[in-house]
């Protein structure tokens, strides 16, 4: 009589373990009413970083977006210290060229700031955007919280579905900025005569101010 009874406890056992909910958001979860936590700074603006191929093009359109105050080119996303923009080249510091967005979210929210992640580059394109491609140039959208990643999740497999493509941006945990020389800041305001900034950098402002019209400045 205590082998039925055993089995049924064991099977009891095995389905708990089976049917358990898995609480980490995923790009199959519908997540309804997401409201991503700012991260505020002691002004009350807040900050995001974001990566999609050269940081003067992502610098330059995140800084034409309404409510952004400052977008800063970096390195994020590796493991080297101090990394630097010859370092960061060699494809060996697992770091990606970046920016960090200083935004009010008073005007603009994180959810827009992803929008415009999107709307600036090929979302389809895998390690790199054209011209540039490598590791260093790879795409990642860093979240700071729980609200953050499931929103990113929730839009980036709305967009897979849209385009029937899979989506290139890899979503990391934010763990830490490195601010890039200074001569990379403001690049392309300060450099715009540059043949890079002409041929590249600026069509590709002009390609994501033509889709997002709406959230320029």
């Amino acid at each position: 009589m205590m082998r039925p009874i055993l089995l049924l406890v064991l099977l009891l056992m095995f389905n708990c373990k089976n049917n358990a909910q898995d609480n980490t958001p995923n790009e199959d979860t519908d997540h309804t009413e997401i409201t991503p936590v700012e991260v505020p700074l002691e002004n009350g603006m807040a900050r995001a970083y974001f990566a999609s191929g050269c940081f003067w093009c992502v610098e330059a359109i995140y800084e034409s977006v309404r409510g952004v105050d400052e977008a800063i080119s970096g390195y994020s996303g590796g493991h080297t210290k101090n990394p630097t923009y010859e370092s960061s080249n060699t494809g060996k510091t697992g770091h990606a060229e970046s920016v960090e967005v200083i935004y009010d979210p008073q005007v603009v929210s994180f959810a827009t700031l992803v929008d415009v992640y999107f709307a600036s580059q090929d979302p389809t394109q895998f390690n790199g955007q054209y011209p540039d491609f490598g590791s260093q140039y790879r795409s990642i959208i860093f979240y700071q919280n729980e609200q953050q990643k499931a929103l990113i999740l929730q839009k980036k497999a709305a967009l897979a579905k849209k385009l029937n493509a899979e989506i290139a941006a890899e979503v990391l945990p934010f763990q830490k900025f490195w601010r890039a020389e200074d001569y990379h800041q403001n690049y392309e305001r300060l450099h715009p005569n540059n043949s890079y900034i002409r041929n590249v950098s600026i069509p590709r402002l002009k390609r994501f101010k033509n889709k997002m019209p709406e959230v320029l400045k």
